[in-house]
C-alpha cells in the first residue's frame, strides 16, 4: 500500500471544548470528534463538493492538512489532493462555502494561517508556495453565504527559483524543483515561514520580502551508501519550538531529528549571510548557536512541540511516540 495515501492529519481544539479534527488522503471528509464524550462516532462530518471529470465520472478528493482560525472554531480549512483549499463555516453548512484555488491539480500537502487569520499559505507537490489574502473585496462576504465561491491566489512563488538566487548554494548544488512537504509559521517571528522538502532540505522564506533567508541541506542518502531512503515515501511534518526560532525535523536518511537554529539574523548558522566569526555584530557567540542532530531509536516522520516547556513529541514510521525533553539541573 502507498503509505503516503494513508496519511492522517489532525489537531486538538481546546478553546471551548476538547475536539479532535481529522482528515485522510483516502477520503473527502473532515471528521470532528468531541472527546468530552465517550463515543467512537464523530460529532460532525464536513465534506467537499463533488467534482466531475470530462468523462463524467466523480473525481476523488482526499484531504491532506487542516487549519482553523484562532478567533473561533467554526471555520475550518483543509487542503486537498487536487490543488485547492476548502473552507467551511460549520455553523451554516457541512459543505465548503469557499474554495481557494490554484492553477495546478497537484496535491497541496500543507497549509498555514497567519496570526491575524487574513493570509493563507499553501504548498505542495509542484514546488510552489501559494498565498491567498482573505481581506476585502468579494471574498470578505463569502463566509456569510452557503454558496461555494472560488478564489484564486494573490501570488504564487516557485521555491526553486528563489533558491537559485543563493549564490553559494547554487555553486554547490543542482537546484531543481522539489516537492514541498510542509510549511510552518514561526510562533516567535511570524514573518518566517519554514519549509521542508522531500529530499530533506529545510529553510525559511521571509514572507515580508519573499526571500529565502535560511537553508539547511543535510548529507544526501548516497553519501552514506544509503541509496534511496524509504522515508521518501512518507510525508515529514516538522515543528517550530515555541521560542527562539528553533525548528525540529525528522531526518530523511537516519533515525533521529535535526534541531535547527533558524534565528532571524546572520548569527544563525543556517542564515544565507552567516557571519563566520567567533563573535558577530549582534554580540552572540556563534559557538553557542549551532544545528544539532539527535540520534533516536526509530525513523521520525512527524514532530510536535509542547507550547510551554518545548518538549518534543516525535511520531515514527513504526507508529510509536518518542518524547524528547531537555534535562534540567538544580542550581
Amino acid at each position: 500500500m502507498d503509505k503516503q495515501k494513508a496519511t492522517v492529519t489532525g489537531y486538538v481544539d481546546q478553546r471551548k471544548v476538547l475536539k479532535v479534527v481529522c482528515t485522510s488522503t483516502k477520503r473527502n471528509e473532515v471528521l470532528i470528534f468531541d472527546i468530552s464524550y465517550i463515543s467512537s462516532k464523530p460529532s460532525q462530518v464536513l465534506r467537499t463538493r463533488h467534482s466531475v471529470s470530462v468523462f463524467g465520472s466523480n473525481i476523488h478528493k482526499g484531504l491532506t492538512d487542516i487549519a482553523s482560525t484562532s478567533l473561533d472554531d467554526s471555520r475550518i480549512l483543509a487542503s486537498d489532493t487536487h490543488g485547492a483549499i476548502n473552507v467551511w463555516d460549520r455553523r451554516k453548512s457541512t459543505f465548503p462555502c469557499l474554495e481557494l484555488t490554484t492553477d495546478s491539480r497537484g496535491t497541496l500537502n500543507s497549509i498555514q494561517l497567519n496570526v491575524e487569520n487574513q493570509i493563507v499559505f499553501g504548498a505542495g507537490k509542484n514546488g510552489f508556495i501559494y498565498i491567498w489574502d482573505l481581506r476585502g473585496g468579494r471574498t470578505s462576504s463569502t463566509l456569510q453565504s452557503n454558496k461555494e465561491i472560488r478564489h484564486p491566489p494573490l501570488t504564487s512563488l516557485k521555491l526553486s527559483s528563489m533558491l537559485e538566487k543563493i549564490g553559494p548554494l547554487k555553486a554547490q548544488s543542482d537546484i531543481v524543483s522539489k516537492e514541498i512537504q510542509s510549511i510552518n509559521l514561526d510562533p516567535s517571528c511570524p514573518r518566517q515561514l519554514a519549509f521542508h522538502l522531500d529530499d530533506g532540505w529545510s529553510g525559511v522564506l521571509d514572507v515580508y520580502n519573499f526571500q529565502v533567508t535560511h537553508i539547511h541541506c543535510p548529507p544526501p542518502a548516497w553519501l552514506n551508501d544509503s541509496g534511496v531512503s524509504a522515508d521518501l515515501l512518507y510525508l515529514r511534518k516538522p515543528s517550530w519550538l515555541p521560542i527562539n526560532s528553533i525548528y525540529v525535523v525528522g531526518s530523511s536518511t537516519d533515525s533521529g531529528i535535526y534541531i535547527l537554529d533558524f534565528y532571524p539574523d546572520s548569527s544563525s548558522p543556517s542564515h544565507v549571510d552567516y557571519i563566520d566569526d567567533a563573535q558577530n555584530l549582534s554580540g552572540v557567540k556563534n559557538q553557542e548557536k549551532k544545528n544539532r542532530f539527535l540520534p533516536l531509536s526509530e525513523r521520525v516522520t512527524a514532530c510536535a512541540a509542547h507550547p510551554l516547556n518545548s518538549t518534543i513529541i516525535a511520531g515514527t514510521r513504526n507508529s510509536s511516540l518518542l518524547v524528547i525533553s531537555q534535562s534540567h539541573k538544580s542550581c
